[in-house]
């Protein structure tokens, strides 16, 4: 039973915030033989948009922040997001709202699995 207790008691001590915070140190040395980069952005302005198309036209995987824009001005949002799946569909990329506040847009040949949940 002591070995029970001491196991019991290291998982009770794990700070899951200060691992997850630790998850995105950042260490150069990964970039380097990097195909494509996986990049956040906060879509706050039109240069925003056109910004998220170049990235994918380069081959990046953007995850946008739509959060902020969509409180302050939803029509704003619905046109700068108009004009990124216009051009995510020229390059055949792909986009999808992953959250409340998240879009995942992909370049060409990295399709994002829709499904739809069961009602």
């Amino acid at each position: 039973m002591a070995f029970l207790e001491k196991v019991m008691k290291k998982q009770e001590g794990i700070d899951i915030e200060e691992f997850l915070n630790t998850l995105d140190t950042d260490d150069a040395t990964l970039y380097e033989d990097a195909d494509a980069f996986v990049k956040p952005f906060t879509l706050a302005t039109d240069t925003d948009g056109e910004t998220v198309i170049s990235e994918a036209k380069s081959g990046n995987i953007v995850l946008l922040n739509i959060g902020d824009l969509g409180k302050r001005n939803a029509i704003k949002l619905k046109e700068i997001i108009t004009k990124i799946k216009d051009g995510i569909d020229e390059i055949d990329g792909d986009i999808a709202r992953i959250s409340h506040d998240r879009v995942l847009i992909t370049p060409s040949k990295v399709k994002i699995i829709k499904k739809k949940e069961a009602p």
